[in-house]
């Protein structure tokens, strides 16, 4: 098994992995498990943007290679770092209970008990995110967003030693998983693992938590058809009431003056775990779930295709394209 990092970025990392390798030890008793930490292209570079790279599988082409080789027999990743298009071979074995999808606000030392509506005009705030900072700026004109890499030790290290960045904006899971509330993806955990290899497929597929499933199926899919990544200010969210399935979607012009957002809704029964799903074990966006019925988990991938067609015949397409071609200009 292995672990997204390198010896300065595992920490994070490793808690996840960690958490897995519990859940799969109390079912599987009798098996053993070797953690393999390991480093990606995204770990490595920590002076560029996320979204002016280029690299579509930033934080999981080596991996994937490991897997490949047999070196490693499944990956724990945050689901946000997947591609919505996996690679031949590889598929996503098991979606785990969501934690918070939330975005956190941290703040220098100096203005805690601030907001970001009280902070002094032209304060820096940094963010790795494209989405965030567009949201943001549509909110909070007064502020300057910058772009701020490395790994959660790192980032809260910049923010409170330097003079640099007023507040940071951050993944209330990864703060939550590290264990520092105090201080306050996303928040799913995927589980990568080759397509063909049945016995791992078999393994970890108990560890799919049907609502989360569900809901991102809805959300990678919504993803997929709009071409969103990391260039784009992209944004999604769902949520499960009464056996509707809510799914709302917005883009952004990279300052946040234009946006677009809807929301769509369809009847979906949340199944229980492990009930029988597909034989042929077809995947959807990227995923495996043979233990999941297949009729809700269409309902989830149809739902995430309408709202990205809805949006894009109201002239979404117009507002990424132009966010990207000055993303890639700047």
């Amino acid at each position: 098994m292995s672990g997204n990092g390198n010896a300065a970025a595992t920490a994070l990392a490793r808690i996840q992995t960690d958490s897995v390798v519990a859940t799969l030890k109390a079912l599987y008793p009798g098996l053993q498990f070797e953690i393999i930490a390991m480093s990606t292209t995204g770990d490595k570079i920590l002076d560029t943007a996320l979204s002016k790279i280029g690299e579509k599988s930033l934080f999981t082409k080596e991996l994937e290679h490991a897997l490949e080789r047999n070196e490693v027999d499944l990956v724990v990743h945050s689901l946000k770092d997947l591609p919505t298009v996996l690679p031949p071979g590889f598929t996503i074995g098991a979606v785990c209970k969501r934690e918070s999808p939330y975005d956190a606000v941290v703040f220098h030392p100096k203005f805690v008990g601030k907001t970001l509506e009280t902070l002094p005009e032209k304060s820096v705030v940094g963010t790795s995110s494209l989405r965030r900072a567009a949201q943001l700026q549509r909110k909070f004109p007064h502020l300057e967003f910058r772009n701020i890499r490395g790994n959660l030790n790192t980032r809260l290290r910049k923010l409170d030693e330097l003079q640099e960045f007023s507040a940071i904006i951050l993944a209330a899971a990864g703060l939550q998983r590290m264990g520092w509330q105090n201080r306050v993806g996303q928040g799913a955990l995927g589980v990568e693992v080759r397509a063909k290899d049945q016995d791992i497929l078999d393994l970890v597929g108990v560890l799919h938590d049907p609502e989360t499933l569900l809901r991102c199926i809805a959300e990678r899919s919504f993803l997929r058809h709009l071409e969103g990544g990391c260039s784009v200010p992209v944004a999604v969210h769902t949520a499960i009431k009464d056996g509707q399935l809510y799914l709302t979607g917005g883009v952004w012009s990279l300052n946040g003056a234009e946006t677009m957002q809807d929301t769509m809704q369809t009847t979906i029964h949340v199944p229980v775990q492990h009930e029988d799903g597909p034989e042929d074990d077809p995947q959807l966006v990227g995923i495996t779930a043979r233990n999941i019925p297949r009729q809700p988990q269409l309902a989830a991938e149809n739902l995430g295709i309408s709202l990205a067609t809805l949006l894009l015949n109201k002239g979404a397409k117009n507002i990424l394209d132009v966010a990207r071609q000055l993303n890639e200009a700047h």
